[in-house]
């Protein structure tokens, strides 16, 4: 039985005993998710731990000069799985790179985050959610911990029913692992480990030569080792033991250990030299009886295999979640920043004299400002975190659709193959950021392929393997492959990680394949690679099969003479200074009249007012009060005010019948009229 145990829900202790500062933490991160609990002094933070804790957050006053032991005792007895985070806010100096005294609370409390002030409330948000999130995955770590646990006590059980023993010999150790079971069955107790040269003193004379030689073999062939044996006991006492054995190497080719069984076959070896004369009846059991063993010995090695790799799985995903973390968290409040930056730009080209100097210049900097808006696009793919119009797409006709764009993308020295048959069903993916990730494998694959080479795109119906990283159903292949030079074990294994590149220095982020990572894993698909040096790469896209009909792909609309715009009165309300400023000035920039607020107080305010309004935008990420909670509120007031929601977050919290139209961050001054134009018609 799994288990499955969810427990109670996660809270936050808040230590913070200056003015206002405790109140004003719980009430940014309760809107999180997470509820706090205000403590007013150490003693209580430690009285109140429990497993169920997701992060202490407390200020510097708090512990400057207090006795931390009682807090680091406690720290020092949590299970292995846990790793309590605290959020740590300084007054000076930050962490301890430029604050001696923060190493000290960095030793005594381990998992550390320093946030110094003055601070965004956004960071705190930011900070906060990760360290819940990383909190919640240590509580998925100890269940899973206790399902390998439960695992290890049923294989236990069957080995004692079966009267096996199980036993391992390390080679760099020279170390012989054997279980309590076989112990006993070599008459030796006690917690004392067997010697190897104990257990080879046992084995009888003649036997020893051909457990010499079938060890030797199975160095060299790679087969199992298998043997018989007779081994005497402290009393004197003669067994036949069946010892059979794998052989486990490591990456560079070297034997690493033997991990077998063995079982006690006295009563059967005594019948075989008793009966030899017995008919093919009992050798009829005899060999069922063998076939058992065997049987059980391949199921132990099955499942010793599958619990290595599940084990390597989940370090990797760990180490991919907590990447996503961080970048997603960065690229989140870097869009922030280059929505004002782009805003800027854009009315600093309209009121800038136009010269060939400083349209360069402003050239510049939008382009620079356009690759960070594109760099932190993918990080959010990667983590996860961008936003998707997933629907039901033929991709045989979006392939199709791109044939000119993939053409004009490769070396005339590259053959494109295109296989794609009749009759695959939708798959429910984004059309546009398929189209992106497409492109992306084909340059990649022309990349590899610098003297020329053969391109293959595919397209094929495949079930997903239930062991592997897909639920259990249908699924859309498109499967990109190359006659390039390929990638060794080791860089394959990298890349998808953000960053890493084999490519020249300038000529690549290191970020395609891992956005296109997280886009497959967004669409709750998968992204599979399999390459050989020298021999090339295959990339397989595995998309959900749609449930509903394909939507046919929307042609490009003709640009039409723009007509008479409607100038409105526009309530905007975002917490942060620039973001309200450049946009402020974008929006009068197109004749709009714009009422300001900076929370989502201050805009209700308005509303009861009776100030006369065409529309309201409103960012997501506000302290107080979330932007979507300000839409409920203001509907509420003005039922039929149109409500446009700002934000960079993919996944927000939905409420049922209650939708509203998004714009992603960063956003350009054409964007922004687009979307009025749309809501106001």
């Amino acid at each position: 039985m799994t288990v499955q145990s969810l427990g109670p829900p996660l809270r936050a202790l808040v230590l913070a005993p200056k003015g206002r500062d405790a109140t004003v933490a719980s009430s940014l991160i309760e809107p999180t998710g997470v509820p706090c609990v205000v403590c007013p002094h150490l003693a209580s933070v430690v009285d109140t731990l429990d497993d169920e804790v997701a992060f202490v957050l407390m200020t510097e006053e708090a512990v400057r000069g207090a006795d931390l032991r009682p807090l680091a005792g406690w720290l020092a007895t949590q299970p292995p799985w846990s790793d309590l985070p605290f959020l740590l806010i300084t007054d000076h100096g930050g962490g301890p790179e430029r604050n001696p005294i923060a190493s000290r609370w960095l030793e005594a409390l381990g998992n550390v985050s320093f946030l110094e002030r003055p601070f965004h409330p956004t960071t705190l948000i930011s900070v906060a959610r990760a360290a819940a999130k990383g909190r919640r995955r240590q509580h998925e770590t100890r269940r899973l911990f206790a399902n390998l646990r439960e695992s290890d006590v049923r294989l236990r059980t069957a080995l004692r029913a079966g009267r096996l023993t199980d036993w391992e010999f390390d080679f760099s150790t020279s170390q012989l692992g054997i279980s309590v079971e076989g112990k006993a069955i070599l008459g030796r107790s006690g917690p004392r480990e067997i010697e190897l040269h104990e257990l080879l003193r046992g084995i009888a004379g003649e036997d020893r030569i051909r457990v010499a030689r079938a060890l030797s073999h199975s160095i060299a062939s790679n087969e199992d080792f298998a043997v018989d044996l007779r081994f005497e006991r402290p009393d004197g006492t003669i067994l036949w033991l069946d010892v059979r054995a794998r052989l486990v190497r490591d990456g560079l080719g070297s034997p690493r250990r033997f991990v077998g069984l063995a079982s006690d076959i006295t009563a059967r070896k005594s019948a075989e030299m008793a009966l030899q004369g017995m008919n093919e009846k009992l050798e009829r059991r005899v060999e069922e009886r063998t076939a058992q063993l065997r049987s059980a010995h391949d199921e132990l090695l099955a499942q010793i295999a599958e619990r290595e790799r599940t084990e390597a799985q989940l370090r990797q995903m760990q180490k991919l979640e907590s990447i996503g973390q961080l970048t997603g968290g960065v690229a989140h409040d870097f869009n922030n920043l280059l929505t004002a930056v782009i805003g800027n730009l854009e009315l600093l080209r309209k009121r800038v004299p136009s010269s060939p100097s400083s349209d360069r210049l402003i050239d510049g900097a939008m382009q620079g400002a356009q690759r960070g808006a594109s760099l932190t696009q993918r990080l959010l793919a990667f983590a996860r975190h961008q936003s998707l119009d997933a629907r039901p797409v033929d991709l045989g006709a979006l392939v199709r659709g791109m044939d000119d764009l993939l053409h004009r993308s490769l070396d005339p020295s590259i053959t494109m193959v295109v296989d794609l048959p009749a009759g695959i069903p939708p798959a429910h993916v984004d059309a546009n950021q398929l189209e992106l990730a497409l492109l992306n494998l084909a340059v990649n694959s022309r990349d590899a392929m610098p003297a020329g080479g053969t391109l293959t795109l595919t397209l094929d119906v495949a079930l997903a393997d239930a062991e592997r990283d897909l639920a259990d159903g249908r699924y859309v292949r498109l499967t990109v492959s190359d006659t390039g030079v390929g990638m060794d074990g080791e860089t394959l294994g990298k890349a998808i990680e953000p960053f890493f590149s084999t490519k020249d220095l300038g000529k690549g982020t290191g970020l395609g394949l891992s956005m296109i990572h997280g886009l497959a894993q967004q669409l709750k698909g998968a992204l599979r690679l399999f390459s050989t040096p020298g021999q090339g790469t295959r990339a397989e896209l595995w998309l959900p099969v749609a449930h509903a009909a394909a939507i046919p792909l929307a042609p490009e609309s003709p640009v039409e003479p723009p007509g008479e715009k409607r100038r409105a009165i526009i309530l905007f309300v975002d917490d942060d200074y620039l973001i309200g400023l450049s946009t402020t000035s974008l929006l009068e920039d197109l004749g709009h009249t714009v009422v300001g607020a900076t929370s989502g107080s201050e805009a209700l305010e308005i509303l009861r007012s009776g100030q006369s309004l065409d529309l309201m935008i409103t960012d997501y990420a506000m302290p107080g009060m979330t932007g979507l909670e300000l839409a409920e509120q203001a509907r509420a007031l003005r039922p039929n005010l149109p409500i446009l929601l700002a934000t960079g977050y993919a996944d927000l919290p939905t409420r049922p019948g209650f939708v509203l139209p998004r714009l992603s961050k960063p956003y350009q001054q054409q964007q922004l009229a687009e979307q009025i134009q749309n809501l106001l018609g």
